[in-house]
């Protein structure tokens, strides 16, 4: 189930979800172009069903199996906004979702699983515990995995925000997305470069979570590695196939500190109106940072998702 997507695989997704996905929108600011010495095209996914891009994904997941799996369920493993999105999207079919959470998990991200229909179970703060709990829950249960970032399904499903990128902001020189688990940049790098050969894909990543830097510095993928964040959606491992996709893509990653997010995310709030997590703020830092980078180019901008905790906001 790791062979990646083709564009035609995402336009079947884009298809598939459109009844159900939100359209977002793409937003300018004048000042952030100003700091920026470029034009920012913000993608704006905190404004996404479930309030992050991860509805894209799961979405096409649960509508892309055939009726017996969807009656025994899906299930998955996520610190907060897949899970959220697995459970809509499984409200939508009218079928159970099991999701399992680190131990320390964003309490806001917690509950808004929970609203969304899902079955919480808990374990240790690892991957590895993420993973072993969630195969001795397949079967058990017999629910049909949804894996967050390395399913074919939900990289798809992650791809249609560029299509829907492309055609609202019209040409762009380069594309930035944060950096986890790989879902989302895969995706787009596919339908980006399928479309538009000559733009160039970014990533953004925390210092404190960086194994995709150093997996692509190395020539292989770091999974060996303990995050130390504030940006709780970009803590998870790269995946494999999405390690390759990075690689096919020629994908460069910057790497920014947590404060440089924390300025970025208020700057986002200040400027655009707009509640994005902090997750989302390290594209905003990476321009700022790598400002020579992107100086006098359209720049694509992903913000990927607003679910915060407005009790421990990190400033």
């Amino acid at each position: 189930m790791n062979v990646l997507p083709t564009l035609d695989d995402i336009r079947d997704a884009a298809a598939r979800i459109a009844p159900h996905a939100t359209v977002t929108p793409v937003l300018r600011s004048a000042a952030l172009d100003a700091l920026a010495g470029a034009e920012l095209f913000f993608k704006c996914e905190n404004l996404q069903r479930g309030g992050a891009f991860k509805f894209r994904g799961a979405c096409n997941a649960v509508w892309s199996l055939d009726g017996g799996q969807a009656a025994r369920g899906v299930l998955t493993h996520s610190s907060g906004n897949h899970g959220t999105a697995l459970a809509l999207a499984a409200a939508t079919r009218g079928i159970p979702a099991h999701v399992v959470v680190p131990e320390g998990a964003v309490q806001a991200k917690l509950d808004a699983i929970v609203r969304a229909g899902a079955i919480l179970h808990r374990c240790a703060p690892t991957i590895a515990a993420r993973e072993a709990t969630a195969a001795g829950l397949e079967r058990a249960t017999g629910a049909v995995m949804v894996h967050p970032y390395t399913d074919p399904r939900v990289i798809a499903g992650q791809g249609t925000l560029a299509l829907e990128l492309l055609a609202q902001a019209g040409p762009l020189d380069a594309l930035l997305t944060p950096v986890g688990g790989g879902g989302l940049i895969s995706g787009v790098a596919i339908a980006a470069h399928a479309l538009a050969p000559g733009i160039e894909i970014h990533g953004a990543e925390p210092a404190g979570a960086d194994e995709s830097a150093r997996s692509l510095a190395r020539g292989e993928r770091v999974v060996d590695f303990v995050p130390d964040t504030l940006c709780d959606g970009l803590r998870g491992t790269l995946g494999e196939p999405n390690f390759a996709a990075l690689v096919a893509h020629r994908v460069a990653i910057t790497t920014v500190t947590d404060a440089e997010c924390v300025a970025a995310m208020k700057l986002l709030w200040r400027e655009l109106k707009l509640v994005v997590e902090i997750s989302s703020a390290t594209v905003l830092a990476a321009v700022l940072k790598a400002r020579g980078r992107f100086a006098g180019r359209r720049v694509g901008v992903v913000l990927t998702g607003g679910n915060v905790d407005l009790d421990a906001l990190p400033w």
